[in-house]
């Protein structure tokens, strides 16, 4: 057999490393080889014509998308690279045209991005923040609401430095005119009452999560309280908000509620000091108006107006006209405000209070000795504590001891004192509710009290001093006043249902009196320290016309000698100074300053729309048995001639007097 023979040398090498083509591979032919396109010539481009073809925005993109975008744009910021991050903030900038304006979805999205970036918002960041929290997000639906409302938890959570930002913008929305309220055609408009609603939801939650939150809150609520020459409605709404606020934060109840009645008191005495400088037509028109119609807090706090302006324009009235209308505005202002806390609190007081929360006339009883009492001639904000301490005698015992004591606390300054006095003489005479009993331990308080004040200052006394003996002399004077409204139970036997008319005639047996009532007059009002010298002498006339008149003393000799006093001639004198030689220039001094004010802090409530708080509380002017009723018919006779309106309008007593 022979043998096959091997190709030998380089011949055989390439034939053993060379590979086989495969016999199933076409061979390629000048055809497949792609030619160079002309340059002369493109290719021919054809359109579907149902193809819709859409610009697509850069910022109008998935979700994922922009959370990524976000987040690169925050970052590059850091760098110097701002491109992007001014983009993250014209999306919540505001614009003059809402086509101009992003969409909701890319609000929305671009919220959700920063609420997963939040960790990235540091302080080099405020300026992105601050745009954001500025943004029209409370006119938004309710979802998108709640969105950032996590964002903000999220934020003031992860960057503390953020949280008196954040709750300055929302209690900024909790005023008149909310700032994240901006209405845009492409959004349904949103009521303010949902508003405020939502805003106060946003504050619960991150008061819930940031309890130590409550302190800042209650600086910033104090700092964005309205100014005293802001509008009505500012005022009913701020205050109306403020009271919602304590709903769920309790531990600001004390605080925000005093913060409510610092600023009713300086609207009252602002009112006060207008209507002294006004004609007494024109005050009792201010203060006695037709009285108003129901309130519905919802009108107020939709109204988009934030103006309490009327039809006339300010060019078209005087001076006068100008200023009765500004007091007018401020009367009720402070008429709205008193309304609001009479049913705020007549509420509070229905529910029984448990745990630690605080008793809301305690939180009152704070309020008068902090702010009320200090604050000379309050007018009407004390009718709060008027009106609810009746609603018990137990509580009507605390307030009467808590005047009581006051007056008597040498630690208080003389003003307060006297102030205290006044207050508690004012509630006995003035309170509906307040018992005889209570009528009667007080007086017998304030005589014993009396008496030894007169023991320690009458042998070193040489003639009334109004600034050595201020205490005595408002005591004093507490108790005539309470005579002149009281003294049906200051008589033996007084009975609580005893009526005028069954009361001994004075033209029969003489009235019969309660140990030490004639003698605290004797000893006190012809002592050297003559006290009727130094009070207020429209109170000592009308006391001493009811006194005479049921011969319980004689004071009127004394009124004769005392118009020949000058108080000037004894003021300030102690056991070893010689009376004052009365010059010229002393005698022509106007001694009223020296008398005490005829101020009592519960004269007759006038605000129309909040007096029927106290209609069923408080004690109007009785005329005096045998005195008044002359004195009517001598006035009645006189107008006789006139319409019947005029003659019953003079047969009221006049309460000025007292």
């Amino acid at each position: 057999m022979t043998s096959a023979t091997r190709p030998i040398g380089p011949t055989a090498l390439v034939a053993k490393h060379m590979p086989r083509r495969s016999t199933l591979v076409r061979k390629r032919s000048d055809d497949d080889i792609p030619q160079p396109s002309s340059p002369s010539k493109r290719s021919k481009v054809s359109f579907d014509s149902d193809v819709e073809v859409r610009v697509v925005e850069e910022w109008e993109r998935s979700p994922a998308v922009i959370l990524e975008s976000v987040r690169r744009a925050i970052q590059k910021h850091g760098v110097g690279d701002n491109a992007g991050y001014e983009r993250v903030k014209a999306i919540y900038a505001p614009t003059e045209d809402d086509q101009d304006a992003a969409t909701p979805t890319t609000v929305k999205n671009h919220t959700a991005a920063l609420l997963s970036n939040v960790a990235l918002l540091d302080k080099n960041c405020a300026d992105l923040v601050h745009v954001v929290l500025d943004s029209d997000w409370l006119g938004r639906p309710k979802d998108y609401v709640q969105l950032f409302t996590q964002f903000l938890a999220n934020l003031v959570s992860a960057q503390g430095f953020f949280l008196p930002t954040v709750l300055r913008k929302l209690v900024d929305n909790l005023t008149s005119t909310p700032p994240s309220q901006r209405h845009t055609n492409a959004l349904p408009s949103v009521p303010r009452s949902q508003v405020y609603t939502r805003v106060h939801r946003t504050l619960q939650y991150l008061l819930q999560i940031i309890p130590s939150a409550c302190r800042v809150l209650l600086t910033i609520i104090t700092n964005v309280f309205p100014h005293q020459g802001d509008s009505r409605r500012a005022h009913f709404v701020y205050v109306h908000n403020l009271i919602k606020v304590t709903e769920y934060a309790p531990i600001l109840q004390t605080d925000i509620l005093a913060l409510i009645t610092e600023r009713l008191v300086k609207i009252d005495l602002q009112v006060q000091e207008d209507l002294e400088d006004l004609a007494e037509d024109v005050e009792e028109g201010l203060v006695q108006p037709t009285p108003p119609a129901p309130m519905d807090v919802d009108t107020i706090l939709d109204d988009p107006e934030d103006s309490d302006d009327e039809s006339d324009t300010d060019e078209e009235m005087d001076q006068e006209m100008l200023r009765t209308k500004e007091i007018t505005k401020n009367v009720e202002k402070m008429d709205y405000i008193l309304d609001m806390l009479f049913a705020y609190y007549d509420q509070q007081l229905a529910v029984p209070s448990a745990g630690s929360r605080t008793r809301p006339l305690d939180i009152l009883l704070s309020q008068f000795q902090t702010i009320i009492l200090p604050t000379h001639r309050s007018r009407h904000t004390q009718f709060l504590l008027f009106h609810f301490v009746q609603r018990s005698s137990a509580d009507v015992d605390v307030f009467v001891g808590l005047c009581a004591q006051t007056s008597f606390d040498k630690k208080r300054p003389a003003m307060v004192r006297q102030a205290a006095a006044a207050y508690l003489a004012s509630f006995v005479a003035r309170g509906l509710h307040v018992s005889s009993n209570i009528v009667r331990e007080v007086w017998d308080y304030l005589s014993t009290e009396l008496k030894r004040m007169y023991r320690e200052a009458e042998p070193g006394c040489r003639g009334p001093d109004p600034q050595r003996y201020s205490t005595y002399y408002s005591l004093v004077q507490a108790l005539l006043y309470i005579f002149c409204f009281r003294w049906r139970d200051l008589e033996s036997g007084a009975d609580e249902d005893y009526e005028d008319e069954e009361l001994p005639s004075i033209y029969g047996d003489e009235r019969q009196w309660r140990p030490g009532v004639k003698e605290t007059f004797q000893l006190n009002l012809f002592s050297r320290l003559n006290p009727l010298k130094v009070c207020s002498p429209a109170i000592v006339t009308e006391f001493a016309r009811i006194a005479h008149h049921l011969r319980v003393v004689y004071v009127y000799h004394l009124l004769e000698t005392n118009k020949r006093i000058r108080l000037s001639r004894y003021s300030g004198l102690s056991n070893y100074t010689q009376v004052n030689r009365e010059t010229a220039l002393t005698a022509r001094k106007d001694e009223e300053h020296q008398h005490l004010d005829e101020y009592f802090p519960f004269d007759p409530y006038h605000l129309p729309r909040s007096k029927r708080w106290i209609e069923g509380d408080y004690r109007e002017w009785k005329g005096i048995p045998g005195l008044d009723d002359e004195k009517t018919m001598e006035s009645a006779s006189d107008e006789g001639d006139m319409g019947d309106s005029d003659v019953e309008e003079g047969t009221e007593t006049e309460e000025s007097s007292v």
